[in-house]
C-alpha cells in the first residue's frame, strides 16, 4: 500500500500524518536491514574469505601485531547452520530488498511532502499550530 498524496488542512492532521509516516519509515528501514543482513549471510555461505595474516609479510615498525584468529575458528563462528542451499534465496532476497527500497522511497517522499505542507500551514497561520494541538492532560 503506497502512501496517498496529502490533502490535509489542519496542523493536527499533518502532525498525525508525520508521526505515522516516521513510524512507517523506521519499520521499513528495520526490514531492509534484516533483508540485507540475510543477503550478507547467504553470500557469506557461498564465498568465505581466506585466512587472516597470510597476505602480509610484516607490519610497520612499532605496530602491534597480535595473532589473528585461526581460519577454522572464524569459519565455525560465522557459518552457523547455513547451507549452500542459501544461495538459491539470493534472487528472492535481492528482489525483496529492491521492493523495500522503492517503498521506503515513497514513504520518504510522502513524509517530505507532509512536512512541507505543515511548514507552509504554520507559515501562513503560526497560531494554527497552537490551536490544533491536542489538549494536554491537566495536572491536579
Amino acid at each position: 500500500m503506497s502512501p496517498a498524496p496529502t490533502t490535509m488542512s489542519s496542523c493536527a492532521e499533518l502532525r498525525s500524518s508525520r508521526r505515522a509516516l516516521r513510524a512507517e519509515q523506521a519499520t521499513v528501514r528495520w526490514w531492509r536491514r534484516l533483508v540485507q543482513a540475510r543477503l550478507d549471510l547467504a553470500v557469506a555461505g557461498i564465498a568465505m574469505p581466506g585466512p587472516l595474516g597470510e597476505a602480509i609479510a610484516l607490519l610497520p615498525v612499532g605496530a602491534p601485531c597480535p595473532e589473528p584468529p585461526r581460519h577454522s575458528e572464524l569459519h565455525c563462528a560465522t557459518r552457523g547452520g547455513l547451507s549452500l542451499a542459501e544461495s538459491s534465496q539470493l534472487p528472492a532476497l535481492r528482489n525483496l530488498d529492491e521492493r523495500l527500497a522503492r517503498y521506503e522511497h515513497s514513504v520518504c517522499d510522502a513524509l517530505a511532502q507532509v512536512t512541507e505542507d505543515l511548514i507552509q500551514a504554520l507559515a501562513i497561520d503560526p497560531a494554527a499550530g497552537l490551536r490544533d494541538r491536542p489538549e494536554a492532560p491537566r495536572l491536579i
